[in-house]
């Protein structure tokens, strides 16, 4: 007898909770959410998603509070939020790739397969190398023949060690047969202040310097897209200058693991859409990014690509991790 009633609370509680779970489903989002953007403000990525999550809300009905989180190349704000936060789409984060990229450089606490639940793929950027006027180099071809001749002299700046600019550096580097001497700070604006001021002597980002280039105060030596850029159609692209390479980091929105999938596709529905929105996708143009929309199921399937991409990249150039 005891046997049973104890089963028959279990199955009450069982269903109370499912009850409890729809219910919260049903009302979400009922306060606002935070999007973690693990950039510090004011650069390219911080603008866009800034955008996006301003259409995003009205869609949700609920405002998209901005926490920068930056960091680590992008990776502290998601993996605070893997740590921390409650599984209830009331946090959510940016996932650029370097999330994926850097459990396979050095131990991190998250594992980029389990620890979140990924939402929607949004968009990509335009990486390109940009230097100061006041530089002898007018050219890449100028930047590759003064590292030969100087081993380590030049310096560049990124958001960060292992990010894509500073992965992709170093693959151009080693295909050219030249060392460059890279300089990471926290973010794409700091990167470009450096070389605003002559402390690097290059930078490489995405779009953030688009209006230094257009006021004269850098010059665009290359961009990493296939294609030429839209707002600079006489800069070459990577392949043009001989490299096999195409740079663009494609990037979603994430929760932590354990997410409703009804809250799920509320999120996704209304990121879907924002990135439709013709205002974002002017935004995004101006940057020269373009929509790269993945649904839920395709952006699962994508990270599991990209993990194995990016295993090979790092092993490539030097960087993957010691077994123990």
């Amino acid at each position: 007898m005891l046997h049973r009633r104890m089963k028959t609370l279990a199955v009450a509680a069982a269903c109370l909770a499912v009850t409890v779970a729809s219910a919260r489903a049903q009302d979400f989002p009922s306060k606002p959410i935070t999007l973690i953007v693990p950039w510090v403000a004011g650069g390219s990525t911080d603008i866009a998603l800034r955008a996006i999550a301003d259409v995003a809300a009205k869609h949700l009905g609920q405002p998209i509070v901005i926490d920068n989180r930056a960091g680590g190349s992008g990776t502290i704000g998601p993996a605070i939020m893997a740590a921390t936060a409650k599984p209830d789409g009331y946090t959510i984060s940016q996932i650029p790739i370097t999330v994926f990229r850097l459990p396979l450089m050095q131990d991190v606490t998250w594992n980029a397969e389990k620890d979140f639940t990924y939402i929607v793929h949004l968009t990509g950027y335009t990486f390109g190398i940009t230097t100061n006027n006041e530089t002898p180099f007018k050219t890449w071809q100028d930047v590759v023949a003064y590292a030969k001749a100087n081993p380590g002299k030049v310096t560049y700046s990124t958001s960060g060690a292992g990010g894509s600019p500073h992965i992709g550096m170093e693959q151009i580097a080693a295909h050219s047969g030249i060392a460059l001497r890279h300089v990471p700070f926290k973010g794409s604006a700091e990167a470009l202040t450096a070389v605003l001021g002559n402390h690097t002597m290059l930078q490489v980002s995405s779009t953030g310097w688009k209006q230094q280039v257009e006021a004269g105060n850098l010059k665009l030596l290359m961009v990493w897209t296939e294609k030429r850029a839209k707002y600079f159609p006489d800069v070459p692209t990577l392949k043009e200058l001989g490299y096999p390479f195409v740079f663009d980091s494609p990037y979603g929105v994430a929760g932590p693991k354990g997410m409703d999938p009804k809250i799920v596709a509320k999120l996704h529905d209304a990121f879907k859409k924002a990135i439709e929105d013709p205002a974002v996708l002017d935004m995004l143009d101006k940057y020269e990014m373009v929509a790269n929309y993945k649904n839920t199921e395709d952006y699962k399937a994508f990270v599991k690509e990209q993990i194995e991409a990016e295993r090979k990249v790092v092993t490539t150039v030097g960087l993957a991790k010691k077994s123990n």
